[in-house]
């Protein structure tokens, strides 16, 4: 059985503490504390769960640097096209998200987070980002590299399961 993880100033966990079950229970309470903050958000703006799935998404963009698009959103969240419409236009009159056709092609709809959805979201994970941060500061840069290629390629093996699922 794999040893429980140290407190945040207690000694380098033994490399049993490595395990997969080491790494679940961690990924697990992340994840459950991103999802509160994320129930809390959803709740003080009166949006469902898929609608800030989406907000995440359109600030995440195309993961290329681009915006994204409903179609894009449509595969990304699994969703029907009357139900990624639904929800944008939800998001857009709330005042999360613009629509905004490509100059050079009218029919490609690109997705922005609006100035205000942005500047209500910024304050709402506020908290997060500060513990993301706090969290970085206890790392040196190589540290943290190792950490973001762990984390990357743990999202591209999950891509992949998705992918390999659907």
């Amino acid at each position: 059985m794999d040893a429980p993880p140290p407190g945040r100033d207690g000694p380098e966990p033994p490399a049993s503490a490595a395990g997969l079950r080491s790494f679940a229970v961690q990924l697990r309470r992340m994840n459950a504390a991103f999802q509160r903050t994320a129930q809390e958000f959803a709740r003080s703006q009166g949006l469902h769960h898929t609608d800030v799935a989406a907000l995440i998404a359109i600030l995440d963009g195309d993961g290329k640097g681009g915006a994204l698009t409903p179609g894009r959103l449509r595969d990304h969240l699994r969703l029907t096209s009357g139900a990624v419409t639904a929800c944008l236009d939800r998001l857009e009159r709330a005042g999360h998200v613009r629509r905004v056709r490509d100059a050079a092609d009218g029919r490609v709809v690109h997705l922005h987070y609006a100035p205000l959805g942005r500047s209500v979201a910024r304050e709402s994970f506020r908290p997060l980002a500060r513990s993301v941060d706090a969290t970085r500061q206890e790392f040196t840069e190589a540290e943290l590299r190792t950490v973001l290629r762990f984390l990357r390629t743990l999202n591209d093996h999950l891509d992949e399961e998705r992918g390999s699922a659907g």
